[in-house]
């Protein structure tokens, strides 16, 4: 079951200033991982493009970025409002990636695995697309962190699926909980079982988020390494 009006029902994502915002933590992450120059050198795709705000930003500071998204409207929007040279914007299903094996450098992945129906075949069709060698940049909401970040529900992510419906339906008005979200333990679990190694960057997000430009106010570094695991967003590298 695809969510292909997401963007519509989530004002957020055609905000210039919260996205730039995360596209600066991206590119902040994933300057730490390569260094500045190296960067720029490199070819991305990003999985869950949505509007293309954050790939526009983005795209100043690598080689050449594809975004893709199944959602119509977003990616018209995209392709009429962001336009450079080594941008390129289109419609794509992020289980069936219509690209060759070992294609890019890296991939981005940000808050996409909870919101499809078989997360194993995106992180296996993620894996197949990248260079030997190449990481995927993952953004990915805890199943633990107690306020459902898309509804904002207090443990509604806890739910079996029916109860989670019926919570939703009252409270919302609206019939179908589409997401499912996972502990850290069963999001390793799945992203290993696909054959990548994770370099984990929630610890410095935490303790240093000046240096990968968050706001929030730094952690002891000791503290950072036990809430890593309830955290409400998990910053990964997974490494082919």
């Amino acid at each position: 079951m695809y969510q292909n009006e997401y963007a519509s029902t989530r004002p957020q994502m055609y905000d210039k200033k919260s996205r730039k915002l995360k596209a600066l933590n991206i590119k902040n992450i994933l300057t730490n991982y390569y260094g500045k120059e190296k960067l720029k050198k490199l070819s991305v795709l990003d999985v869950g493009a949505s509007s293309g705000i954050i790939d526009f930003y983005i795209s100043k500071y690598v080689g050449m970025l594809t975004g893709i998204d199944i959602d119509n409207g977003a990616i018209s929007y995209a392709k009429k409002k962001f336009i450079r040279k080594n941008l390129l914007f289109k419609k794509g299903d992020a289980l069936k990636l219509s690209f060759k094996n070992n294609r890019f450098d890296i991939v981005i992945c940000t808050h996409v695995y909870e919101h499809v129906e078989k997360p194993n075949k995106l992180f296996r069709e993620i894996h197949r697309v990248l260079k030997p060698g190449g990481i995927c940049y993952l953004a990915a909401v805890n199943a633990l962190w107690p306020i459902e970040p898309h509804y904002y529900l207090p443990f509604l992510s806890y739910l079996p699926k029916k109860i989670a419906n019926f919570y939703l339906r009252i409270f919302t008005g609206k019939k179908y909980y589409y997401e499912t979200l996972f502990t850290y333990w069963r999001l390793k679990s799945l992203v290993t079982k696909n054959n990548f190694s994770i370099r984990d960057y929630t610890p410095m997000v935490l303790s240093e988020p000046k240096k990968l430009g968050f706001k929030h106010k730094k952690i002891n570094k000791t503290i950072a390494n036990l809430l890593k695991y309830f955290t409400p967003t998990f910053f990964w590298i997974l490494k082919k």
